[in-house]
């Protein structure tokens, strides 16, 4: 029993050498790769943080260079803005000045046919000069247009208010259609005279376009009325209903809100001079379907505008020839309008400055 018992713990004590061998080892190994894993952990950490740094410099170096490379561009376009801005205001101001000149010619050329209307009788005479005349006040309104548009004032000046009577008158002088234009007016009021010649304008803007817009034969039919805020000037036609798209885009046109001249083609070019004459004079022109079955353009003349007849201008600013023939009196109408538009008026009280 003894014998067996030593010889027990003889293996035991053997399996426990060899156990603490293998525990040695196994520790060893630990701390080998404990130490591997380390500087692995510090290699790694070396490399990353010389890839960072090699990635920073990058970016930052890419970062100057689309900073600066941004910088350029936007010099250049800021250049060629500036450019295109110049070259804008320089062609603006050419036209301005172009359209001044016109505004010269045309007021020049019918003082010429009045003087001329004054010394001939003949009636196929006057009535060729009536035809003139009144063409001529129609280029002298496209004229003030481009003047309106680029900006410039006016050609025409008055001194004195002029009457509401005139001022219906004087606009349809300005129209081709102006014998299709029936005037209802029983105003005994007058326009001031700094804005009568910009709300003249405005007025024969909207009868050009209403009877551009109506059949060749139909009526155009403009009323005024006397209300708290000023008058009401309503031009109704009989032409096509306009559409809610078309009515909502003409009163935006006559609002004056945009001052682009982009795309101003047709009637939109007449309506944007009703917009920035109704923007300069605080005139409001807003549209509606007409009774008469076209549709109804209304022009609001502030209070601000208006003046009593005490201390207006007569009634008319010119007067017709007299009628000595048939052929003149058939065209005693259009000698009554255009000489309301643009005869000159009683001395000191219009006068004629070229668009600056």
């Amino acid at each position: 029993m003894a014998d067996r018992a030593v010889a027990s713990a003889r293996a035991a004590r053997t399996r426990l050498d060899t156990v603490t061998e293998d525990l040695g080892r196994l520790l060893k190994e630990q701390n080998r790769l404990t130490e591997e894993h380390t500087a692995e952990l510090a290699r790694l950490a070396e490399k990353r943080t010389a890839e960072r740094a090699r990635l920073t410099e990058e970016h930052t170096a890419a970062t100057d260079r689309l900073t600066e490379e941004h910088a350029a561009h936007v010099a250049r376009l800021d250049a060629r803005l500036r450019e295109a801005e110049s070259a804008r205001a320089a062609a603006l101001s050419a036209t301005a000045n172009a359209a001044g000149r016109m505004q010269a010619l045309a007021t020049g050329m019918l003082a010429d046919l009045r003087a001329m209307e004054d010394k001939h009788h003949d009636e196929e005479v006057l009535a060729d000069l009536l035809h003139l005349d009144h063409r001529t006040a129609q280029a002298g309104r496209l004229a003030d247009s481009v003047a309106v548009l680029t900006g410039a004032r006016s050609g025409r000046r008055w001194a004195r208010p002029i009457a509401m009577e005139s001022i219906l008158r004087g606009a349809m002088g300005r129209i081709g259609g102006y014998q299709r234009v029936r005037a209802h007016s029983a105003s005994d009021t007058a326009v001031a005279g700094h804005a009568a010649e910009g709300v003249m304008h405005a007025l024969a803007e909207l009868l050009d376009n209403a009877a551009n817009f109506s059949p060749p034969t139909a009526e155009v039919h403009v009323y005024v009325e006397e209300v708290p805020s000023g008058i009401i000037v309503s031009v109704e036609d009989s032409g096509l209903v306009m559409s809610d798209v078309q009515l909502r885009r003409a009163e935006r046109a006559v609002s004056g809100e945009s001052t682009d001249l982009g795309g101003l083609t047709g009637t939109r070019l007449g309506l944007a001079v009703v917009g920035r004459l109704a923007r300069r004079y605080g005139l409001k022109v807003s549209y509606r379907p007409s009774a008469r079955g076209g549709t109804s353009a209304l022009m609001l003349i502030p209070q601000e505008l208006l003046v009593t007849t005490g201390a207006s201008a007569p009634a008319s600013t010119g007067t017709a020839p007299a009628a000595t023939s048939s052929a003149t009196t058939a065209r005693a109408g259009e000698a009554t309008a255009t000489t309301a538009t643009t005869a000159t008026a009683p001395a000191g009280e219009a006068t004629t400055t070229p668009a600056t």
